[in-house]
């Protein structure tokens, strides 16, 4: 019988590199629209300065819950960062 292992897969990667480049950039581009600073998004965001750091360098994708916390602390909806992730998106993708 074959034991299974827990958690993911040797190698697996719980994020892709793109996707969280691009979400990054969309959370930067609208942050420096709105005047606001890293460390004050994340007060208003519930997230820590270095959380928020990791997010805005593509090195984590926040869950669902934490998408919310941001568009509301940069004063957007969710449909507004998500226009802005895609326009990174195909910036990152085009070519």
């Amino acid at each position: 019988m074959k034991k299974i292992r827990k958690g993911r897969p040797v190698g697996s990667k719980s994020t892709d590199p793109v996707i969280a480049q691009a979400f990054g950039q969309a959370v930067v581009s609208l942050r420096t629209a709105a005047g606001m600073s890293q460390e004050a998004l994340g007060l208003a965001a519930a997230v820590s300065r270095s959380n928020m750091s990791a997010i805005e360098n593509g090195r984590t994708v926040p869950n669902f819950v934490g998408v919310v916390k941001i568009a509301a602390a940069l004063g957007c909806t969710v449909q507004e960062l998500a226009g802005e992730f895609e326009r990174s998106h195909k910036s990152l993708t085009a070519g």
